[in-house]
């Protein structure tokens, strides 16, 4: 049976099946939206007209009903004539809507809310973190200034708020400080009179072993709230500030074991001792899961070594986060792009009898954090060619780490990047490198995938697997996880949350992109930052060519990482698709160095071999020989 469903959360939609309907008048979106509200009670055609003109026009009730077999028309596209419609029914002198509580999005959030009231932590964190995840944007944005829609934002409003407070306890309760913080930075902005928001995120920064600015937070929260709002601050707050300051155990009755990792190594007296300890601990946390954790103390560290004015010192900080990059575009590219300042300005003031070791790890660093976005190709090189004279496997190890996220300049380098794969293993294990043993089997195992060797690939999988058990590294399994998902049919991957490039947009690209081999009907989704690759095959397959190939025409080049392929491919498919022969052009050239390949080097999207589609496009374009 087809289910309909409707979105209010965000950009006003509904779909059925998948396949978005054409609501495009502003009027039925409206009345859509004010049924939507009154959650299935009646709504008389008398307040509709209130609702939709504020001096109602001569008509203005049968235009009402016009615009009700409109969108009864839309939402039930295949009901019979004279066939009484089940979802927007007539109701005495009025319209409701009948439809399950799962059917809109407003609805879910609804129920999924109540649902988590009086349960375990464990079972309110998936109901809340679902619940918040029904949000795309703003309630009825569409309809901001409209009076109807006033109060029922602040209601929904109301909701959100809690909801986000209420999943920040079940996360804290459950050991999760670092979630939290990132769940309330952006919450105390919005709602700076919420007192809760305030205590949640100083209790889990003081659990994150950031103490001093978890006070920074309770004393910004009683400024907000007595000199900006005219509030008084609750016992609650003062007893926590008290709390912290004592360093009160019970306090830390939820640490999730991080922040005790680093109160140990801020245990030695001196500012330059406990950086000296916390760079090194930094990196064991980060490859050990705590991803985000460990990125947020380690810009900290990096402000707080440059104003020592010792460049050695900073560069030692900068340079000892010798974490290997698999992913090959970063997750806060703001943050990586200052990181690429600091080691920049670092290299340019260290003194002519600097250590070689510490300027190939400054190197290393600037081409690591500047994967995706810059080509920094030289300083990986000059990183390597230090090491190598040097004959440090791990600076090697580290300094083969950045040239591997800096090939790719163009498509096509699954050969060199399968060699990168088999050096840095034979390195790491003889030097006893498990976490760059690790990596140079992710990258063995995604070149395999590229170059059709799916086989050799699962062989790697099985390997990182182990290694991954052996060593505790969770994070290396989500990639084997989504390689089995995509390439041989095994179960859906796990979330991933403390890596966003898997988090956002992955899993719908990944489906939608097996959806284009096999055929199938396209299905829109959330894709992230793959969005406006995947956007202009979307409205061409959906009768939107025009549209599509004004996309293309505007579209930037893709960022140079792991997509890479499949970013050019989804163009090529589209330009097909819109008849945007410069688009396929481009597609072509792009995509010609990979035409032995398989656009899947990733490991965890794949559209399958590229030379097929090289073959269309030459076709397509009618380029001749020539090409």
């Amino acid at each position: 049976m087809s289910q309909l469903r409707i979105r209010v959360l965000g950009r006003i939609g509904a779909e059925i099946d998948g396949e978005p309907l054409p609501l495009s008048k502003s009027r039925h979106r409206e009345i859509l939206s004010i049924l939507v509200a009154a959650h299935g009670r009646t709504v008389s055609t008398g307040r509709l007209v209130d609702e939709l003109w504020e001096d109602a026009p001569v008509g203005a009730v049968g235009a009402v009903r016009t615009f009700i077999g409109e969108l009864r028309r839309i939402l039930e596209p295949e009901r019979l004539p004279r066939t009484p419609p089940e979802n927007l029914v007539t109701v005495a002198d009025g319209y409701a809507l009948k439809l399950t509580s799962t059917a809109v999005d407003l609805w879910r959030a609804e129920q999924a809310v109540q649902t988590a009231k009086g349960s375990s932590p464990a079972a309110r964190e998936p109901l809340l973190t679902g619940a918040l995840d029904e949000w795309r944007g703003t309630a009825f944005e569409e309809f901001i200034t409209r009076p109807w829609a006033k109060s029922e934002r602040a209601w929904i409003a109301e909701l959100r708020a809690g909801a986000v407070e209420d999943l920040a306890e079940a996360r804290l309760a459950l050991g999760l400080p670092k979630d939290v913080v990132a769940l309330l930075d952006a919450h105390i902005v919005e709602h700076p009179w919420r007192e809760d928001g305030w205590r949640l995120l100083a209790l889990a920064l003081y659990r994150s072993a950031r103490p001093g600015d978890a006070l920074a937070v309770v004393s910004q929260a009683r400024s907000t709230l007595m000199k900006d709002l005219g509030i008084d601050p609750s016992d609650r707050l003062a007893g926590l500030e008290h709390g912290i300051m004592r360093r009160d155990p019970a306090l830390d009755l939820a640490d999730d074991g991080g922040s005790i990792l680093l109160r140990t190594a801020t245990a030695r007296t001196g500012l330059r001792s406990q950086l000296e300890s916390v760079t090194v601990l930094l990196p064991l946390l980060a490859v050990s899961g705590s991803v985000q954790f460990a990125a947020d103390q380690r810009m900290s560290a990096i402000a707080a070594a440059e104003q020592f004015g010792d460049p050695e010192l900073a560069a030692r900080v900068i340079g000892g986060f010798d974490v290997p990059g698999s992913w090959t575009r970063s997750d806060d590219p703001v943050r990586s792009a200052a990181i690429v300042d600091a080691a920049l300005r670092t290299i340019s003031i260290l003194p002519a009898g600097a250590s070689d070791r510490v300027r190939a790890r400054l190197l290393a660093t600037v081409a690591m954090e500047s994967r995706g976005t810059a080509n920094r190709l030289t300083e990986a090189a000059e990183a390597e060619r230090i090491a190598r004279r040097l004959g440090d496997p791990s600076l090697l190890c580290f300094a083969l780490s950045a040239r591997y996220v800096q090939t790719f300049e163009k498509a096509g380098h699954a050969r060199p990047r399968e060699t990168i794969g088999a050096e840095l293993i034979a390195l790491a294990v003889a030097a006893e490198l498990p976490t760059f043993e690790i990596q140079g089997r992710l990258i063995t195992m995604q070149a395999l995938c590229a170059l059709e060797n799916i086989l050799a690939a699962s062989d790697e999988a099985a390997k990182i697997d182990a290694l991954a058990a052996r060593f505790d590294r969770p994070l290396a399994s989500v990639f084997t996880a989504w390689f089995r998902w995509v390439f041989t049919k095994g179960p859906p991957p796990p979330e991933g949350s403390e890596m966003p490039g898997f988090r956002i947009g992955l899993h719908d690209l990944a489906k939608f992109t097996a959806a284009v081999r096999a055929g199938a009907e396209l299905q829109d989704g959330h894709f992230g930052p793959y969005e406006p690759w995947v956007r202009p095959l979307l409205l061409a397959r959906t009768g939107r060519q025009k549209e599509a190939a004004m996309a293309l025409d505007c579209l930037a080049v893709p960022p140079h990482d792991l997509m890479l392929e499949v970013s050019w491919f989804l163009i090529g498919l589209a330009a097909i698709a819109s008849g945007n022969k410069d688009a396929g052009r481009r597609s072509y050239h792009a995509l010609l160095p990979a035409a032995g390949e398989r656009a899947g080097g990733s490991g965890a999207v794949d559209l399958g071999p590229i030379s097929p589609l090289l073959a269309e496009l030459v076709q397509f374009c009618a380029m001749g020989d020539q090409y």
